[in-house]
């Protein structure tokens, strides 16, 4: 396609989660006629199902942890009632109720929020479904399904599909929405699952494990694998599984559950081997499935994965030149950032703006279970396997002053290092608010950074930042 660059270029972005959302305000930024179509809110299931929610309920049961774990640092309750003079152990209750509503309110407020940033800078806004009409104009149903007669033709030089992903669902654990639960359906309870059985141990799995663990439930997670956290850093995810089990959760490793049942007021999960688990509730967290099917992709000549994943080049570009995509509905990283930096690299390629082409081995992730895992960069595993040479370097935290003073005897910074020029190439943080902490590191990667350069910059002392300057300075190599 040729694009006749005197006329405004029309723009049309299907799905406003993170990715269509910063595609649409880019395109309106640079001038062009955009139109956005989103069929539950603008933030998309990012916003309003998944990460702003699930983080909220996180953030919550995170305080409960710091409530109980006071009496560590000194900080006594007592109850005045009984006139005793004694200190008591606090019993945390939580209003689970008040917590998802509150949750839900902030998810709410956050896309009302991006909307009004979308209409501002002169977004056209069709709440409805999208689908592609050949290459160059999109359907806009505002019916239910996205099939019925009332809609609207948009025609366009380029187009941006963001459409995401929906919780993968299993035959034989299907979800009711009551005791059988996807991570979208959590935030319909209204009171702490007396046992939840959590399948699956990737990252969602975990996540809520540690979170609902916190918040008071007996915790069971099913796991296939050796270790929980199968693709994040072995000694990360070591870690992890410790507090796991130091917390009181139980972890079945090697264990497969063939299905989920209602059982009156409960649920069975039945395993390969023909054990038997039987809990309150039961969380099915086993991936993710694209939103792809029928948006007439395949009939545009869209270029898709065996899994039904765009597949999509480090520009966000298809196989089709005037349609990119971005999100969790390609087969790059299923992240947040990663699909607003996709949205965004799309249209100013689109637009020929000035472009950085999306380098994922410099995209910065975490896992928020307590403590976090945050990463960037080559792995150990790579390193190990000959991939990339570097040296590595592992800080425990609690050698750290004020990890000390906080109380925190889990978690570890790791540094990887190119060996020869020093480089920073890699690492690892497991710490509370390693989500934060890793973005030294991230800068590090990015701006290929030695580390002598890292060490030479002053961190705060006391500081957790601090362990990374000296981890930083353990990898000095004298010429």
């Amino acid at each position: 396609m040729v694009y006749d660059f005197e006329r405004t270029q029309r723009i049309a972005v299907i799905g406003g989660g993170p990715g269509g959302y910063e595609a649409a305000l880019a395109g309106a930024q640079l001038g062009a006629q955009v139109t956005l179509i989103e069929r539950i809110g603008v933030g998309g299931s990012a916003v309003i199902t998944d990460v702003v929610p699930s983080k909220s309920l996180i953030a919550t049961a995170e305080a409960t942890t710091a409530i109980r774990a006071a009496n560590e640092l000194g900080v006594q309750f007592f109850t005045k009632a009984e006139g005793s003079g004694r200190p008591v152990k606090p019993e945390v209750a939580v209003n689970l109720g008040a917590v998802n509503k509150r949750l839900l309110g902030m998810a709410h407020a956050q896309s009302e929020d991006m909307r009004a940033n979308l209409l501002e800078a002169g977004v056209k806004i069709i709440d409805g479904n999208g689908r592609l009409d050949g290459r160059d104009a999109v359907i806009a149903s505002t019916e239910a399904g996205g099939t019925g007669a009332d809609f609207d033709r948009i025609e366009a030089d380029t187009v941006v599909v963001s459409v995401g992903a929906s919780p993968r669902i299993l035959d034989t654990a299907a979800p009711d929405g009551e005791r059988i639960l996807t991570w979208t359906q959590l935030y319909n309870l209204k009171a702490i699952p007396e046992h939840l059985i959590v399948v699956g141990s990737g990252v969602t799995g975990a996540e809520f494990a540690s979170a609902y663990r916190a918040l008071g439930s007996t915790v069971t997670l099913i796991s296939s694998r050796d270790q929980v956290l199968p693709g994040e850093d072995a000694d990360a995810a070591a870690v992890i599984e410790k507090v796991f089990k130091r917390g009181g959760m139980t972890v079945l490793n090697k264990s497969r559950a063939e299905s989920v049942v209602r059982a009156g007021d409960g649920v069975i999960a039945t395993l390969s081997d023909g054990r038997t688990v039987e809990g309150s509730h039961a969380l099915i967290a086993v991936g993710s499935i694209p939103n792809t099917a029928g948006l007439g992709l395949e009939d545009a000549g869209v270029q898709m994965s065996e899994t039904g994943h765009i597949r999509v080049n480090r520009v966000a570009r298809t196989s089709v030149p005037n349609i990119y995509a971005a999100g969790d509905c390609t087969n790059f990283l299923p992240l947040a950032s990663v699909a607003s930096m996709q949205g965004r690299t799309a249209i100013y390629h689109a637009m020929g703006d000035a472009v950085n082409p999306t380098e994922l081995r410099n995209v910065a992730a975490n896992v928020f279970t307590q403590p976090e895992i945050a990463t960037v960069g080559w792995s150990q595993r790579e390193i190990e396997e000959g991939l990339v040479r570097g040296e590595i370097y592992k800080l425990p935290l609690a050698q750290n002053p004020r990890a000390k003073m906080m109380g925190i005897k889990d978690g570890f910074v790791k540094l990887f290092a190119s060996i020869g020029s020093g480089t920073v190439i890699g690492g690892v943080i497991v710490a509370p608010k390693a989500s934060e902490l890793i973005f030294p590191l991230a800068l590090a990667v990015e701006h290929r950074l030695t580390v002598d350069q890292v060490a030479e910059a002053f961190a705060v002392y006391p500081s957790l930042v601090g362990s990374i300057t000296d981890a930083a300075k353990a990898l000095h190599r004298v010429d």
